[in-house]
């Protein structure tokens, strides 16, 4: 199921942005406003009326954003039955609950999870606990620093703990007044998959612990240059390093923000970098077939595939865990991050890793945004695709692929006419597995901003 997507890459080039039911993740909840709308979805050729209610309040470091959609049938009238048949389809009400922002010397927050991430990311990477859209989760993050040591936490699912991690680190130097030695941090993180595939009686879960260090090497005024190694462990398997050199331009605040880093990686064997990744919660719980997919994506030979693995194929259902035995060689990779803040008005931020040698080893993920304050438009746009062998794959939407694109048109400042567009992934029952899901949706809204930065 393949389908060019030629808007969702325009978009991300002209830097879109802003729409407030996908939690401001490239512009944080800045703006207390109040949303309504009408209008129409398409959910795989199913059309059904819409009605949606989204206030964002914010008081000062507190922030509240709440969503309420209605989806009726176009043909019955009656409301789509999938959002509505559990108690906790009612608490996902609360997109999310904050304090704080992240890099704050406090920060929680209680909903979605659209791009976590802990420490600097070997273990936990831009990890997004609402792939699935109809299933959405309501996570936890809480960090705290408090100068000599500090904290970073998650928890994915609080309906049902599954995913649950944390990073400690301290400052031994804090309190001196070396330069540079003083904020060198040490670190340790461990993140653990209870339990897979859902059920309480198998034994299928995993956990990654590591250790890291962190070197500011510059810290002015005009630059900061972070220098970072990471060791990582995958309990029972293998492990693997990264050193990275991350630099942040500060300077330019006023005019062009910008951030990058670069990693070069050593991948050892029955080891997956950034195992809690963007598709984790897809591959936790799949088939045999997109495993592999995986697998080849990651390095793997599929004809290198050990004997003793071979009875796996007799099993339905896999998890990524399963993908480790495989993991024979021995593999080195890049990775690299870019983040652009123009004039606070348009962010661009995304990343890209590949392992040597290794065509369609290629993951991207992309996302933009432009500000609230910018008149007439209305947009943003995230993108995440794996197994990358080309332009082509990158410009294809497939069972490889999550998309979510806004386009809106301002035809007062506080009415708005939008389209939004969907591509994720449902749980088919009969199937019993992940596919991709499409969804179109027009709306006519009413936004008031209560205030805008």
């Amino acid at each position: 199921m393949k389908r060019k997507f030629y808007l969702l890459m325009g978009l991300l080039i002209y830097a879109s942005g802003g729409l407030a039911q996908w939690s401001s993740y490239y512009f944080p909840e800045e703006n207390a406003s109040i949303e309504g709308g009408l209008g129409m979805t398409w959910i795989d050729n199913q059309a059904y009326y819409t009605i949606a209610l989204q206030p964002d309040i914010a008081f000062g470091k507190f922030g509240v954003g709440l969503g309420l959609y209605l989806l009726f049938d176009a043909e019955t009238g009656k409301l789509r039955p999938v959002d509505w048949d559990s108690s906790y389809d009612y608490a996902r009400i609360i997109r999310y609950l904050r304090y704080g922002r992240k890099g704050d010397p406090f920060y929680t927050r209680i909903g979605a999870l659209d791009a976590e991430r802990l420490g600097h990311g070997f273990i936990v990477n831009f990890y997004n606990n609402h792939i699935n859209y109809d299933r959405r989760k309501l996570g936890l993050t809480l960090d705290a620093d408090f100068g000599y040591f500090g904290f970073e936490s998650l928890a994915n699912n609080l309906g049902r703990f599954e995913v649950l991690g944390g990073r400690g680190y301290a400052r031994p130097l804090y309190g001196s007044e070396i330069p540079v030695l003083k904020n060198i941090a040490l670190g340790a993180s461990f993140v653990t998959d209870i339990d897979p595939d859902s059920r309480r009686d198998t034994d299928d879960g995993v956990s990654v612990w590591g250790i890291d260090v962190e070197v500011p090497l510059i810290k002015s005024d005009f630059v900061s240059t972070l220098l970072f190694v990471d060791h990582a462990q995958i309990a029972d398997y293998g492990s693997g390093q990264t050193i990275g050199l991350q630099t942040d331009f500060h300077a330019l605040t006023d005019f062009l923000g910008m951030g990058i880093t670069i990693e070069r990686r050593f991948l050892g064997k029955e080891f997956i970098p950034n195992y809690f990744g963007p598709f984790y919660v897809i591959l936790r719980y799949t088939t045999f077939g997109e495993l592999i997919d995986f697998y080849e994506s990651l390095g793997g030979d599929i004809t290198g595939i050990p004997p003793d693995f071979l009875p796996i194929l007799n099993d339905r259902h896999v998890n990524q865990k399963d993908l480790l035995p495989m993991m024979i060689q021995k593999r080195h990779g890049w990775f690299a991050s870019l983040y652009l803040d123009f004039l606070h008005l348009i962010r661009v931020m995304g990343f890209y890793q590949m392992i040597d040698g290794q065509d369609n080893s290629g993951m991207l993920h992309l996302g933009a945004g432009l500000s609230p304050s910018i008149p007439f438009l209305a947009l943003e746009a995230t993108y995440d695709k794996r197994g990358i062998h080309d332009f082509k794959d990158i410009r294809t939407l497939d069972y490889r692929s999550v998309a979510r694109v806004g386009i809106g048109y301002k035809i007062k400042p506080y009415l708005i006419l939008y389209m939004d567009y969907i591509w994720n992934y449902e749980w088919d029952e009969d199937l019993e597995q992940y596919k991709p899901q499409e969804r179109f949706q027009p709306r006519l809204a009413f936004r008031y901003y209560f205030n805008k930065f």
